[in-house]
């Protein structure tokens, strides 16, 4: 009966094959055996081939899922003419910005590729510390929310003052922590396989540098130059930062022993080179076969127009002294140049002007951006207000004019909120003031009181937060973590 059921298996695994390289255009075809070639080369020579295991993200992108696609070509072309194949680990990366559309998108391309019981495939996702098959319909757990929402101020807090609208650090943050745990979970990777370019690489690179730094984490200070360098990286700056964050976290989240391999070389393989975005039939292969569906653009937690206007409204409101609609304004007087100069139809920019065209309108937006981040990670517009002052940095050096802004009659108590951030006793109603307004536990928030806010010896980063959500592909790192 198994052999009945694997000839049967196998032969549906060729249709798929057959049916997948038929959106293929012949460049990539061609592209497809010089991949193979070159992974076989990296397992050591077609007789290994068989234990090689390949890592590759999705994130329910395009070039995510075309990677996804690309990798499983090559699996069951060398699967039709040799008797074992690599073995492939699937990764999703689950957090509080996924809308259900992209899950749904992501388990519809597993189902086209015949992934889920195929032996040769893992599927998995990372929900906070676990890693757990991959389930669309499973909703993020507390713990996760909790964390990334931890990773979201803390990052947010800790960022420089001329970055702080941004929610990107806190993405490579978990991102990093995400591949370090997908690669040596349960017997790990071999090789991990993206489609970024050699720059996308270096500046993803350089970001998590940034970002694990300000958290006040200390690595090697060496070139970092592309995914050759991934896993030393993320080694170096220690893969369990989010203990830092909740440290219950070593009671409630430890695996058995033996879940987690000893650390070892992962390798890198590049598409870049040999697929470009503009070869075959792309939007055919995805939509037709893949069965993708991109309605609407995503609200991401860490790329949301919707949330970067609200954070630049109430910056000018609460930081700056002007009134919440002028720094609405003055943010889609931005993201309209860039728009236009990325040749963006005129119609779609007169559509997102529209949402903000009348008070009333940019008053309904505003309470969309508090629905979201409410029902998201469980964030306040107060907290929100509060990260942009970041007041806590740096032995609480800007606490004073955060609360002469934002909360004058906490004015009387401001001695007893240093002596709360420095670890001392301190009255119970400042201690509930700090985590209420900050939406951070004491420890955390004392950590912050230790840390500098920006450390300018750090490589700059190489785009604003408004040209990175616009969609510039000079930073994909913040729509897209890796594996493109």
């Amino acid at each position: 009966m198994t052999t009945i059921h694997d000839q049967a298996m196998n032969y549906v695994y060729q249709q798929v094959l057959h049916r997948l390289l038929g959106f293929f255009s012949r460049g990539e075809r061609t592209a497809l055996q010089l991949f193979i070639q070159r992974l076989v080369v990296e397992a050591g020579g077609m007789e290994h081939i068989g234990g090689h295991k390949v890592l590759v993200t999705h994130s329910g992108t395009r070039e995510s899922s075309y990677t996804l696609a690309f990798l499983r070509a090559a699996q069951l072309s060398i699967a039709g003419r040799a008797p074992a194949t690599f073995n492939l680990r699937v990764a999703t990366l689950r957090h509080p910005g996924q809308e259900q559309a992209t899950l749904n998108n992501i388990h519809r391309s597993f189902s086209a590729l015949f992934v889920y019981d195929d032996p040769r495939v893992e599927v998995l996702m990372l929900d906070g510390a676990e890693v757990l098959a991959f389930n669309h319909q499973a909703p993020l757990s507390p713990q996760g929310r909790e964390l990334y929402r931890r990773n979201v101020l803390m990052s947010g807090h800790l960022a420089a003052s001329d970055r702080h609208l941004e929610m990107g650090d806190s993405h490579r943050l978990a991102s990093g922590n995400f591949l370090g745990k997908v690669a040596y979970w349960n017997k790990a990777v071999d090789t991990l396989v993206s489609s970024h370019s050699p720059r996308e690489q270096r500046q993803y690179l350089q970001a998590f540098v940034v970002a694990a730094r300000q958290l006040g984490q200390r690595g090697e200070s060496r070139a970092v130059l592309d995914f050759g360098d991934l896993f030393r990286v993320l080694n170096d700056f220690g893969q369990d930062y989010y203990r830092q964050l909740c440290p219950q976290l070593s009671e409630t989240c430890d695996h058995a022993p033996g879940h987690f391999e000893v650390r070892r070389p992962v390798s890198y393989l590049g598409l870049h080179d040999l697929v470009s975005e503009s070869e075959g039939a792309r939007e055919s292969l995805l939509c037709e076969f893949l069965g993708m569906h991109w309605d609407t653009p995503c609200e991401n937690l860490y790329a949301s127009p919707l949330l970067m206007t609200h954070a630049y409204g109430l910056q000018a409101r609460y930081v700056n002294g002007l009134s919440y609609e002028e720094g609405v304004r003055q943010y889609l007087q931005l993201t309209t140049v860039l728009m236009r100069k990325k040749n963006l139809c005129e119609n779609l920019i007169q559509l997102t002007l529209s949402d903000y065209s009348t008070p009333e309108r940019i008053e309904d937006r505003r309470l969309q951006a508090d629905l979201l981040l409410s029902q998201s990670l469980g964030l306040s517009e107060v907290q929100l207000v509060c990260l942009l002052f970041a007041p806590f940095v740096n032995g609480a050096a800007g606490l004073e004019r955060f609360m002469r802004a934002c909360h004058p009659q906490m004015l009387v108590g401001l001695a007893e909120v240093h002596k709360a951030l420095r670890g001392e006793p301190a009255m119970d109603q400042v201690v509930q003031w700090l985590g209420d307004v900050s939406g951070l536990p004491l420890p955390l928030l004392g950590k912050l009181y230790t840390l500098p806010a920006h450390d300018s010896n750090l490589p700059p980063l190489p785009e604003t937060g408004v040209a990175r959500h616009l969609g510039e592909r000079s930073d994909v790192a913040l729509e897209e973590p890796i594996g493109r």
